[in-house]
Order: structure tokens, then sequence, then C-alpha cells
């Protein structure tokens, strides 16, 4: 069996997003570091950005290369073969530290049309440290909070989801839904949240 190797900034022991919806493509996963920079995006999570000198930690993540899993990696990480520029990353493959020597893996850098105010360096690429100290709003989001931005992010169209007042409040004051007259609708932060729910 041929794998697919990726450089992610995550942990394999705290129940990350992308790790737990791939699951069952993983071969294996090792600790490793690369040289880069990481930023963290308005969603919270640690981005990648390919200028910097950090040794940023994080797993090297060995997948079963099918085209369909390589489909489905491309799409969680925002990266569109057909239009790179368009993509929230770009994918490339680069040097990989590991405990056993060094090797190569995909690495999904942001995009650099994307690097603007939105996202924030953090410093020595302690992507662990800050994650810690201010949760991603994913995490910090309680479950009747989780349930509406799931409930909006599956209606289509003109489907109307009932809300009440003191649950529009919060989520309004975390800029997650938009009021658009008869209806809510997530903002664009909502729906990046929602993708990570």
């Amino acid at each position: 069996m041929s794998t697919n190797s990726i450089f992610l900034c995550t942990s394999l022991a705290d129940g990350d997003f992308f790790l737990s919806r791939v699951q069952n493509l993983i071969v294996s996963a090792e600790s490793a570091c690369i040289q880069a920079a990481v930023y963290r995006s308005k969603v919270g999570f640690p981005v990648l950005v390919k200028a910097g000198s950090d040794m940023v930690q994080g797993t090297l993540v060995h997948l079963n290369s099918s085209d369909m899993a390589g489909h489905i990696i491309d799409e969680m990480m925002g990266f569109f073969p057909q239009n790179p520029a368009q993509g929230l990353t770009h994918k490339e493959l680069i040097s990989v530290k590991t405990e056993s020597g060094e090797t190569t893996a995909y690495v999904y850098f942001l995009n650099p049309e994307k690097v603007n105010s939105d996202v924030k360096y953090i410093e020595n690429g302690d992507w662990q440290k800050a994650l810690t100290e201010k949760p991603p709003i994913p995490k910090k989001l309680n479950e009747r909070q989780r349930n509406y931005i799931q409930k909006l992010g599956k209606s289509s169209g003109r489907d109307t989801v009932p809300l009440d007042l003191a649950l529009y409040r919060e989520l309004m004051n975390l800029e997650l839904v938009i009021d658009k007259g008869r209806r809510i609708a997530l903002t664009k932060l909502g729906q990046e949240v929602y993708r990570y729910l």
C-alpha cells in the first residue's frame, strides 16, 4: 500500500477536527516539525505561512493514497488543484523533520493573497500554547449554540430556523449570524465555524 504524507498543525492527542474526519484514511502518524510561520485564523485555528523561520511542531500523517482521499483532503484544506490562486491554501512538497530523520511531505500553506488583518501571527510558532490560552471559536460554543449553527448550516434557500432572542444575541455578539429580514443566516465567519462542527 502506498501512502501520501501530509504535515499538519495538529496533535494526535487533542481530538483534532481534521484527523477525526479522515481517521479511516490514516495509515500511521508521527511527531514532526517544519520551518515556517504560524498564524491564527479568525476562527481560531492555526494556519501555516511558508515565509517564516520558526520551527513549527506538528504531526506527519501518512494516508492511504487513493485519489478519493486526496480530493477529500484538498477540499477540507481549501486547496483547489484546478485553480490554486482561488484557494485558501497552496499545497507544496517540502522537507519535514521527524525523530527518525528527514523526509518529504505535503504542506498546506495559507495562500499569500489570503494573509490579511484577519490572521494574527503566533509568536515562535507555538500554536499549541496559543490554542490553550484562547481556544478556537468552535471549541468555545455551548451545545445550544453549536446545535443552532448546525441547523442554519444545513438549511437551504429560504428555510426559516426558529431562534430565541437570548441565543440570537449570543450568536450576533460572536459575529456568527446576521439578520436577513425574515430569517437569520450565517455570516461568513459563521459559515467557516460550521465547517468545523
